[in-house]
C-alpha cells in the first residue's frame, strides 16, 4: 500500500513538472529559455549516462564522445543538405551510435574503474580530433551560424528561442519516454541482473557482454540524440562544449540524481548545472570546490540520489536497538530441512 501511495506520488510530481516545464517559455525570456533547452540536451545525455552506469554497471566518463559526434553529424547536414529536425535526429542518434559500436570491443570487457579510465580516454581522443579536424569541425573555433531548423517538411523554421525550447522538450520528452519503455522489458531485467551477479547471469546462459553491447551503442545513440537538440538549441557548437568538464558535470549530475533512475538523471543535470550557473556569478573562481563539496555530501547522506532521499534518514539516525523477547516467550521452531533446500 505505501509503495503505491509513493509511485502515484511521483508520478503526480513528474506529470506535475512537465506541465511547468510545457508553459515555461511563456514566462521567462529568450535567455533563460536557451539555458533551459541546452539543460535539457544534457539531461538527455545524462541519460545515456544513468543507462550503463546505474543500469548495466558500466561507469563512463566518456559519453560526451557520441554527444559530440551526434552534433557535429548534425551540424554539418543542417549545413549542406537538409534542415529537417526529424532528420537531423536520426542522423545524430545514428552517428553517436556507430561511435559506440566502435568502441564497443574496448569498453564492454573492462569493469570498474578500468572502464571510467578507457571511456576517458576515448571521450579526450575524440575532443582533440574535433579540435585539429578544422576543414569539417572549424577547430577549436567550432561552427558558427547554423542554419534554424523546421520539425517537420513543410513547417516554418523554429525563429526563436521559445519555439527552440519547445522541440527540444518534445524530443527529449519522447526520448525520455521510450528509454523508460524499453528499461521495462526483458532486456532491462537482464541488465539489472548483470549489473547485480554477473556470474549467475552466465551461469544462467545469457551472453552478458552481447547485452552490455547493446546498452553502449543505445546509449551511444541517446547522447548522439541530445547533441542534435544542442546544436538546435544554441547554433554553435566547439570542441569546449564536450570536454572532460562536461563528462565529470554529467557523472556528477547522475550521481546526485541516482544513478539507477532515468529521471533522477534529469533532475540531477538540472540541479548541478543551476548550481554551477549560480555560484559562478555567486563565488567567481570558487564553483568547482562548492561542486565538490556538494558530491561528497551526496554521496554520503543520499548514495541512492535526491530521488531516494529517505535514505538519509538512515544516515542520521542510529539503528533502533531489537526488541528483547520475554523470557516466557517460546523460541520459534526451527524451519523443516525441505523449506531451507527450497
Amino acid at each position: 500500500m505505501r509503495g503505491e501511495v509513493i509511485r502515484r506520488l511521483r508520478g503526480a510530481v513528474a506529470a506535475l513538472v512537465l506541465a511547468g516545464l510545457v508553459v515555461a517559455p511563456w514566462f521567462v525570456d529568450d535567455y533563460t529559455a536557451s539555458i533551459l533547452a541546452r539543460t535539457l540536451a544534457l539531461g538527455l545525455v545524462g541519460v545515456s549516462v544513468a543507462l550503463l552506469t546505474g543500469v548495466a554497471g558500466m561507469p563512463t566518463l566518456g559519453q560526451t564522445a557520441p554527444y559530440a559526434a551526434g552534433a557535429y553529424a548534425c551540424a554539418v547536414l543542417g549545413s549542406q543538405i537538409s534542415d529537417v529536425g526529424v532528420v537531423q535526429l536520426a542522423v545524430a542518434a545514428c552517428a553517436g551510435a556507430v561511435l559506440a559500436a566502435l568502441t564497443v570491443p574496448l569498453v564492454v570487457h573492462a569493469r570498474g574503474v578500468i572502464v571510467l579510465m578507457i571511456t576517458l580516454a576515448i571521450g579526450e581522443l575524440v575532443v582533440t580530433v574535433l579540435g585539429r579536424w578544422r576543414s569539417v569541425t572549424g577547430g577549436t573555433d567550432g561552427l558558427a551560424g547554423i542554419a534554424p531548423v523546421r520539425p517537420f517538411w513543410g513547417l516554418p523554421v523554429l525563429a526563436n528561442d521559445q519555439a527552440r525550447y519547445l522541440y527540444a522538450l518534445v524530443v527529449v520528452a519522447t526520448l525520455v519516454g521510450a528509454v523508460l519503455l524499453v528499461l521495462r522489458t526483458r532486456v532491462g531485467l537482464l541488465l539489472r541482473a548483470g549489473r547485480d551477479d554477473e556470474t549467475r547471469l552466465r551461469a544462467s546462459g545469457h551472453r552478458v557482454p552481447l547485452h552490455l553491447s547493446g546498452a553502449h551503442i543505445l546509449a551511444g545513440a541517446i547522447a548522439g540524440a541530445a547533441g542534435s537538440v544542442l546544436v538546435v538549441a544554441q547554433q554553435y557548437i566547439s570542441p569546449a562544449d564536450f570536454g572532460f568538464d562536461t563528462s565529470a558535470l554529467l557523472l556528477l549530475g547522475v550521481v546526485i540524481g541516482g544513478t539507477a533512475s532515468v529521471g533522477g538523471a534529469l533532475v540531477g543535470a538540472a540541479l548541478v548545472i543551476a548550481v554551477r550557473d549560480w555560484l559562478f556569478g555567486v563565488l567567481p573562481g570558487h564553483a568547482p570546490l562548492v561542486l565538490g563539496a556538494l558530491f561528497i555530501a551526496t554521496v554520503y547522506l543520499l548514495p541512492t540520489g535526491v530521488t531516494r532521499a529517505r535514505a538519509v534518514r538512515g544516515r542520521l539516525r542510529p539503528p533502533a536497538a531489537p526488541a528483547s523477547r520475554p523470557d516466557d516467550t517460546p523460541a520459534p521452531e526451527p524451519a523443516p530441512v525441505s523449506e531451507l533446500r527450497a
